[in-house]
């Protein structure tokens, strides 16, 4: 093994710990192929930020520049798949080993990435049709053995703000730790900050209860693991292809959502799920929602429930229940709204293990592509159905996701500027109100970082200046 001075790195061929399929020789020399067309590129970007594993960044292409010499080749050998990793980094290695955990999440990026090139893209799945989108969400948790049968609900998906500060972080552990305590399991995003809290202590929870196999569940996909390196607690890592289908393995899989406070990123998923729970289709499912954060964070979900109402009128407040400062009671409510899907699902004979029942329509489910034009294009006006108006107000802050943290957005934004965005001068003036709160409040980059905003607010005409700027 050699090791560097700067950014101390290792070289290093490893072997899984655990069973892998074999690949085929087409196969590896996909992921061999640096061209355009291959995927060494997603495969090198995200087994670095595994092997990064904790590091507090939100930059895709910083860390790339941190460890610019990295290398990832798949190795085919007559006794079975190796990894042949050039100046990795050291952290990663305890005593010229690997971490088996972070040897886990490496086959589990490679075993991700081929199934979506040689199965999703090579057209298997009807993705011109919402079925066959949710069946291609199916095929990706399936194959990832994700999806456990004989299993009564009991997975809890947090989501929120990878960067927050350390009050809330204690609280998510917290809540985490009341819900391990229910014999529950976690789901986020896998990254830092309330996405790593619950997971936290929901493993001491687990650990006085005596309880095994517990489920620490990271749902990400290329563009934000990139930016967001998964942490040290997740066991079983899944990369989605894109956003929308990130966002649809979450309502799928979770039996139940508590949402911690956050940013763009944090909102977008909160209108993924609301947008769906307002459809016509969806009246009467079971799906627990809670807003939660400790008392320092009232102030954060009265503007986002203010938002929420302004948009998409006062109804959608029956769909989520705001508790402040209350971890233990969060986990009593999130308990029984668990039993209440388990019994529905009982009734209508849906499975446990997936929520086929749930009504997803295509606009939340195409992928968005965040340019200039799309964003300029959105319709953030009303008259129309509260769903598709939350549909686009998703798009637009999964836009602004892409201008703060993905490759090809902030290249984008470097080159072209800001994202305008247009609509109703009232719905325009409560988002511009909101993320100039996220900016005050730090939320939409880590601590210490000055934020430049990726897009200008308008009110369908006069340009205003950007939320944050000076």
């Amino acid at each position: 093994m050699k090791f560097r001075e700067q950014h101390a790195t290792v070289n290093a061929r490893i072997a899984p710990h655990e069973g892998m399929d074999l690949l085929s020789r087409r196969e590896v020399a996909r992921l061999r192929d640096a061209s355009a067309g291959g995927l060494h590129g997603t495969l090198r970007q995200c087994a670095l930020a595994v092997l990064t594993q904790g590091a507090p960044h939100d930059d895709a292409r910083a860390l790339m520049e941190l460890y610019p010499d990295f290398d990832i080749q798949i190795l085919q050998q007559d006794r079975g798949l190796k990894l042949e990793l050039t100046n990795a980094p050291a952290g990663a290695f305890v005593d010229g080993r690997i971490i088996a955990g972070v040897n886990a999440l490496l086959f589990a990026v490679v075993r991700d990435i081929v199934f979506v090139a040689t199965q999703i893209e090579a057209g298997r799945f009807d993705l011109s049709d919402s079925g066959g989108i949710t069946d291609a969400v199916f095929g990706i948790l399936r194959n990832a053995r994700a999806l456990v049968p004989n299993h009564d609900p009991n997975l809890v998906v947090c989501w929120g703000g990878h960067s927050i500060p350390r009050r809330e972080y204690d609280y998510a552990k917290q809540v985490g730790y009341e819900l391990g305590l229910r014999a529950l399991d976690i789901c986020t995003g896998c990254g830092p900050g309330a996405m790593k809290g619950p997971m936290k202590g929901a493993t001491i929870a687990h650990a006085k209860q005596r309880r095994h196999d517990n489920r620490y569940i990271g749902i990400t996909e290329p563009g934000i693991i990139a930016a967001e390196s998964p942490n040290a607690i997740v066991n079983h890592l899944l990369i989605m292809p894109d956003i929308e289908k990130r966002l649809e393995a979450f309502v799928r899989i979770g039996h139940a959502i508590v949402v911690f406070p956050g940013g763009v990123g944090t909102a977008e998923e909160i209108l993924y799920l609301l947008g769906i729970l307002l459809h016509p289709a969806n009246t009467g499912v079971a799906f627990p929602l809670v807003f939660t954060g400790p008392s320092e964070s009232a102030a954060y979900f009265e503007q986002i429930d203010r938002f929420l109402r302004l948009t998409l009128g006062d109804a959608v407040a029956a769909h989520y229940r705001i508790i402040i400062e209350d971890p233990a009671e969060v986990a009593r409510q999130i308990h029984r709204g668990v039993e209440r899907v388990r019994l529905q699902r009982l009734d209508d004979k849906d499975a446990f293990y997936f929520n086929w029942a749930l009504h997803v329509e295509r606009e939340f489910q195409e992928p968005f592509r965040p340019t200039h034009a799309a964003m300029a294009a959105l319709n953030l006006h009303r008259g129309q159905a509260p769903h598709r108006l939350a549909a686009n107000l998703r798009r637009a802050f999964s836009g602004i996701v892409a201008g703060n943290v993905k490759e090809e957005g902030l290249c984008a934004i470097e080159r072209d500027g800001p994202f305008d965005i247009d609509g109703d001068a009232d719905i325009m003036h409560a988002l511009d109100a909101l993320l100039t709160s996220f900016v005050e409040q730090q939320r939409m980059t880590l601590p210490g970082r000055t934020y430049v905003p990726c897009y200008r607010i308008h009110a369908d005409a006069p340009s205003k200046q950007p939320a944050g700027a000076a």
